[in-house]
């Protein structure tokens, strides 16, 4: 559900440091957009920004920790309609984020943050071999996020998927699977060994001769290979 604020600042002049000299006041009461005295943005806030130079406006709401975005935010369109989903921790973004169009889900990604107060950081990475252990990678920490999970992306009208794509790292990994449209959808637990059945096998020739010698016997089952 969306906030709903008063168009109001109220400014309060303070010396105690950690109180709000801006903010704003929702239709429920509640303390927004809060502007500490030193310029530190913390709490629930709205944002909004008007179209530009043919760039949609939008809003967005979420929290601020240390004027940096953490946990979820949601993007609208100057309509209302929902856009994004975004995770972010330190300000970047972390875990799941969804997009969506006018239609339906777009595509989903994931990301992993890396600590801003760290040099470098260490990310358990699932073995290749053996998914369900893992090692601990060294990463330099750049401050930004790092492309890290899996990333799908949907035929909105449909709710199909249409691609799938495997990153560690920022790393895009070998064997990304694109679906046809034919395709239900899917989830990563999905099988993807089975084989579509072989309609052009060709009978062994020692079962061909079988079915000569024996073409005009009755009671005779020939096992050819075939199945169903």
């Amino acid at each position: 559900m969306r906030l709903l604020f008063i168009p109001l600042i109220l400014l309060i002049y303070t010396g105690s440091f950690g109180q709000c000299r801006t903010y704003k006041i929702s239709s429920k009461g509640d303390t927004l957009n809060c502007k500490e005295t030193n310029g530190t943005m913390r709490g629930q806030w709205v944002v909004h920004v008007d179209a530009l130079r043919g760039e949609p406006g939008y809003e967005e709401e979420g929290s601020f920790v240390n004027s940096r975005k953490e946990g979820t935010w949601r993007r609208f369109n100057l309509m209302g309609d929902l856009m994004a989903i975004e995770n972010y921790r330190w300000g970047n973004k972390n875990g799941k984020c969804s997009y969506f169009s006018l239609v339906g889900l777009e595509r989903e990604e994931s990301w992993r943050a890396l600590n801003p107060a760290k040099a470098i950081d260490t990310i358990d990475v699932p073995d290749p071999k053996y998914p369900d252990r893992f090692e601990k990678v060294i990463v330099k920490n750049e401050g930004n996020s790092l492309k890290h999970g899996t990333w799908k992306y949907y035929n909105p009208s449909y709710g199909n998927i249409l691609k799938i794509e495997t990153y560690v790292l920022d790393e895009l990994q070998t064997g990304n699977q694109e679906l046809s449209n034919k395709n239900v959808v899917n989830t990563a637990s999905d099988s993807t060994d089975a084989k579509p059945a072989d309609k052009t096998k060709v009978k062994p020739k020692e079962v061909e001769e079988f079915d000569k010698k024996n073409k005009n016997k009755k009671k005779i089952t020939v096992r050819d290979g075939k199945t169903g």
